[in-house]
């Protein structure tokens, strides 16, 4: 079956995307400068004015104001804009999005429905400005498959961390509740009962390719279990779910919405917390105590309460939705203000891929500076993924992933909903009021 999904995720990328879709300026071992006004590196509170970013190949080699220009580099000069890290999305869902109906996508399309257009949400996250991003769970592998097609170069998309299967308990959030035992769906299962068959299921995990462990700890929002938050696995499941996660060298990333299961998660010593809506006093300290990381999507509830009762969702699902939203950005302020280590997340996929950015200017709303929202996407997002090396700032060594917007976002954090560049890796996958045929043209001049 995976196979399968592969060929015809590869197949379709390819009738779908030019294979001109991302041109290097320069070809590799060639040197490319960046101009713009000011940098902001995603490591410092001040930014870089006048600021040149030089680039060799699919790294970044040299970072400062007034550097000298290479002879023979290609120049981008980006004007009074702003060039900032590419963006960090550590919880996103890109194989697939909702449609106009819940039973539709529920009992309507298959994975291979998810599939033939999982290539359309990657090029819209990447065009966003977001480079690298966690997907955190999907059916039948398709991130899998998807991360490796972007790996390949087959098609346009950020860099990638995927999960695979996200490991439920039965009855639990990633089961299908509410509906008849006789409803059978012929499909990979993520649901395991008990020590022995979680381990066994991280470890199919990582066999099919998943880079981390995504656990789904507490009921959620967005299935028709009665509860919002409550438990769903033991301390003792949660310890050797994550032992085994370890002892493969993968992270853990714990979907939990109420304040014991947000416990327990932590004391087994997951990565990051995701959602973390009720997490009482005793969570922010013990996270702050153990330096996991909550990734609290404060955004979704906004797209959730305008679309989702058009769509035909539940009124049990909305009922805990707006139980939820008030209480996760109030608790997102607490933490922050405890200083507890956060990192961005939007749960991409709950509303429409390429719009993670509007979460920028909630976390504002709700406390954060500017400057501290812009690190939650790129050098604490980074470390979180184990990533620091290789993305997340604008330093030398690290791989040429670089945006640019109009104006100064520390002044306009909205203006991170505008990206105009896009670069990853060296190549340059968007550049507002300039076609890439036209900048491979001018390198060769």
């Amino acid at each position: 079956m995976t196979r399968t999904l592969i060929a015809i995720l590869t197949v379709v990328s390819a009738l779908a995307v030019p294979a001109s879709a991302g041109q290097p300026l320069a070809s590799p071992g060639k040197i490319v400068v960046i101009k713009a006004a000011r940098l902001i590196d995603g490591v410092n509170n001040a930014p870089i004015n006048n600021a040149v970013v030089i680039v060799t190949g699919d790294r970044i080699t040299a970072v400062g104001t007034g550097l000298q220009v290479p002879m023979g580099a290609a120049v981008v000069d980006l004007g009074q804009a702003t060039i900032l890290p590419g963006f960090i999305d550590c919880h996103t869902h890109v194989t697939g999005q909702p449609g106009e109906n819940f039973y539709d996508d529920a009992f309507r399309r298959s994975a291979i429905d998810d599939a033939v257009v999982a290539h359309v949400y990657a090029r819209r996250t990447l065009e966003a400005g977001f480079t690298t991003i966690r997907d955190v769970g999907a059916g039948e592998y398709l991130d899998v498959a998807l991360r490796n097609a972007i790996e390949r170069g087959d098609i346009p998309g950020p860099r990638m961390q995927v999960a695979g299967l996200a490991i439920s308990a039965t009855g639990g959030h990633g089961d299908l509740n509410g509906f008849s035992p006789y409803l059978r769906f012929d499909r990979m299962s993520g649901i395991a009962d008990g020590i022995d068959a979680i381990r066994k299921l991280v470890r199919t995990n990582i066999k099919y390719g998943a880079d981390l462990i995504k656990v789904l700890a507490t009921a959620g929002v967005l299935s028709e279990e009665d509860s919002i938050g409550g438990p769903q696995y033991s301390q003792e499941e949660l310890n050797a779910l994550v032992a085994e996660a370890h002892m493969w060298d993968r992270r853990v990333a714990a979907h939990a919405h109420g304040a014991e299961g947000i416990k327990r998660a932590i004391r087994a010593g997951v990565s990051s917390v995701e959602h973390a809506s009720f997490i009482d006093d005793e969570g922010i300290a013990l996270a702050k105590e153990r330096g996991t990381y909550l990734v609290m999507d404060i955004y979704n509830d906004d797209y959730i309460l305008a679309e989702y009762g058009r769509k035909g969702y539940p009124e049990k699902i909305m009922n805990k939705e707006r139980q939820v939203g008030r209480v996760q950005r109030e608790n997102f302020k607490k933490a922050l203000g405890a200083g507890a280590k956060m990192a961005f997340g939007t749960d991409a996929g709950v509303y429409p891929h390429g719009l993670n950015a509007r979460q920028f200017a909630t976390m504002v709303e709700w406390g954060m500076t500017p400057a501290q929202a812009i690190r939650a996407a790129t050098s604490s997002a980074a470390d979180l993924l184990g990533w620091s090396d290789r993305v997340g700032s604008v330093q030398p060594g690290r791989f040429a992933d670089l945006v640019a917007v109009s104006g100064n976002p520390l002044e306009d954090i909205t203006t991170l909903q505008h990206v105009a560049f896009v670069m990853k890796g060296g190549v340059v996958y968007k550049r507002e009021g300039h076609s890439l045929n036209q900048e491979k043209a001018a390198e060769t001049r």
